[in-house]
């Protein structure tokens, strides 16, 4: 197992380090953008004073250098004009829309968005696979009807309409905070018990909003893949030794109807934070989706490039979390490739 999860780490640095190159092309592919900008209005003033400070902005960002040497420049594995100052030292750049630096802009943004994330995952599997096993188990009773119905509601319904009604429901009804992954007056305070229960207590409403779609589509698939199982004939030999009947779902039928949605895990974080921008800004979440929106306007290079690569850590590690997974879940997978 060791070794498996060895080699999945050593495949995983060497596609962020490519993942890494693609980022950095493609923030830079769209002509101009807001330090570019600000250059070629001071170069085209005339005045020397202008010219000069053009040509040091140019080459304290390296905008003077190669595209290459840019890029290692930024990574932190080439000496810039700060010596090795690039992502790899923490170094994330400057922010020339909002003249800050990009740690501070995306600091708690970021872990933010991984409370988020995490909590939003928990929600879907817990919800979703006692309602899709029970449903499958219960075909055509009046918990499926029930839990398809829950599924095609969840489904249905737009995210942000969702949001709406529950904040205004959830506030009337149960006192809910709306609006917000926190109050203000904990705002840039250090981690306390009391920020972190009014996280949680915030972390409600969008939990359920955006979590809500992904587990009714589980379900769906959940029964699905279990019915199919269901009706194999390991299943029924099971069944006929005298094996208990949650002993003869649980052991194996469940697990293999489960490898679809552990491999999900790796396409769910990146999906979290691309598919519910319009989420978050309708819900004023304080997440790194709609600095990533704005940031893409705006070509602020500097801090979409970052975002980006956030998002794409995010997917190898959910890649690697679900690899490890489905090798415990599915030993077949472990094995696979062994003698060859």
């Amino acid at each position: 197992m060791a070794r498996f999860i060895l080699r999945r780490c050593v495949t995983m640095i060497w596609t962020l380090a490519v993942v890494s190159v693609l980022v950095f092309i493609i923030v830079n592919l769209p002509p101009g953008d807001i330090l570019s900008n600000r250059i070629d209005e001071l170069m085209a003033s005339g005045e020397e004073a202008s010219v000069a400070q053009a040509r040091f902005i140019a080459a304290q960002y390296s905008l003077d250098q190669p595209l290459w040497k840019q890029y290692l420049i930024w990574m932190g594995v080439w000496p810039g004009p700060n010596g090795f100052s690039g992502i790899l030292q923490g170094d994330l750049g400057w922010s020339f829309e909002l003249d800050r630096p990009v740690a501070d802009i995306v600091g708690e943004a970021v872990w933010m968005t991984v409370v988020l994330n995490f909590t939003t995952i928990i929600f879907v599997y817990v919800f979703a696979l006692p309602l899709g096993a029970i449903a499958a188990v219960r075909a055509n009773t009046l918990v499926d009807y029930v839990a398809t119905f829950i599924g095609y509601i969840g489904l249905a319904t737009p995210n942000f309409l969702l949001a709406l009604v529950l904040y205004n429901y959830g506030a009337q009804w149960f006192g809910l905070p709306v609006g917000g992954m926190m109050g203000r007056e904990f705002s840039g305070q250090p981690l306390s018990w009391a920020k972190i229960l009014d996280v949680l207590e915030h972390l409600i409403v969008p939990v359920i909003v955006i979590g809500t779609s992904g587990m009714a589509a589980m379900v769906r698939r959940l029964r699905a893949n279990l019915l199919d199982e269901l009706g194999k004939p390991y299943v029924v030999t099971a069944a006929a030794k005298g094996l208990p009947p949650a002993r003869a779902v649980v052991k194996y039928p469940l697990r293999m109807a489960l490898n679809p949605f552990v491999a999900d895990i790796g396409n769910m974080l990146p999906q979290l934070v691309s598919g519910s921008v319009i989420v978050s800004v309708v819900m004023g979440l304080q997440t790194i989706g709609p600095i990533l929106l704005q940031s893409l306007r705006s070509q602020d290079y500097f801090l979409s490039g970052f975002i980006l690569l956030f998002v794409s850590v995010l997917t190898l590690v959910g890649m690697l979390v679900s690899d490890i997974l489905l090798a415990l879940l599915d030993p077949r997978i472990r094995f696979a490739g062994r003698g060859r």
